[in-house]
């Protein structure tokens, strides 16, 4: 049974989790070879403008599979085996995820859970229903985060508060969430995915490949000094400004009309 169910609407991209009965979980299933395979698709097909992440059933995504850890307690299963697993197992999601050009939406239906809320953190905009809570619990069962937690939840939500949560394992409701910037809306059950939606909407309207180069800025602006965008930025420009959607948008704000992208 596939992991992912993929579903398109023009140019937007709707992947959702669809494992309930394991809550989704991350670990023990095809998981990171989906996420990896979705992401190389969209990275080589330019109509792709958004992509909304969500999930089946009530939690988000409980992460790693806990009952399926049991088997670390093998002594033949040596400390460099389980490395290399992390490494081509559930980090490969991070780094197609996060690494991804095209906007991401995250619509938060449950509880997201130790690498359930690394993987909310993975996503540019993060979009809350009333019913998400959020974890990094990976304390509470004697391991550390191991698919990028403590890099990503830092710079969702700060140093101390994502030190406040991976200490103590604790859960904060969707309103917590909000008020740390985790997320940036905070909507009714009903209303996720529509508003999921409106906002992907509101992002496909725009040029596709302006869109990616936007993205790639913000990710780079993360680490590079300001020197080195600056530099970046005006190579991105010089090609946004031959594009012929930049032409398309000039020319409709002139003529006082809609544009109409290619």
């Amino acid at each position: 049974m596939a992991f992912l169910n993929i579903q398109r609407d023009g140019a937007v991209l709707t992947l959702t989790m669809s494992q309930p009965e394991t809550r989704n979980a991350l670990t023990g299933n095809t998981a990171a070879e989906e996420f990896v395979q979705v992401c190389d698709e969209v990275r080589r097909d330019p109509s792709v403008k958004a992509i909304i992440l969500t999930a089946e059933g009530p939690v988000f995504s409980s992460g790693g599979n806990v009952k399926d850890m049991r088997r670390f307690f093998d002594e033949t299963l040596t400390p460099d085996a389980i490395r290399e697993e992390y490494r081509q197992g559930i980090q490969r999601i991070p780094r197609a995820l996060y690494n991804l050009d095209v906007p991401t939406i995250c619509a938060v239906n449950g509880p997201a859970i130790g690498a359930g809320l690394d993987l909310v953190c993975m996503c540019d905009i993060r979009i809350a229903s009333e019913e998400a809570s959020f974890a990094e619990s990976f304390v509470r069962v004697g391991i550390v985060p191991g698919d990028g937690g403590a890099w990503l939840l830092p710079r969702a939500v700060g140093m101390a508060k994502a030190s406040e949560m991976a200490f103590t394992g604790e859960a904060i409701n969707a309103q917590e969430a909000m008020s740390f910037g985790l997320v940036s809306r905070v909507v009714a059950a009903s209303e996720l995915l529509p508003t999921a939606r409106a906002l992907a909407g509101k992002i496909a309207a725009n040029p596709g490949a302006v869109m990616r180069m936007t993205k790639r800025l913000l990710r780079e602006g993360e680490h590079a000094s300001l020197e080195s965008l600056l530099e970046m930025s005006a190579g991105y420009q010089a090609i946004a400004h031959k594009t012929a959607d930049h032409r398309e948008a000039v020319t409709a704000f002139i003529e006082k009309r809609s544009p109409r992208f290619s």
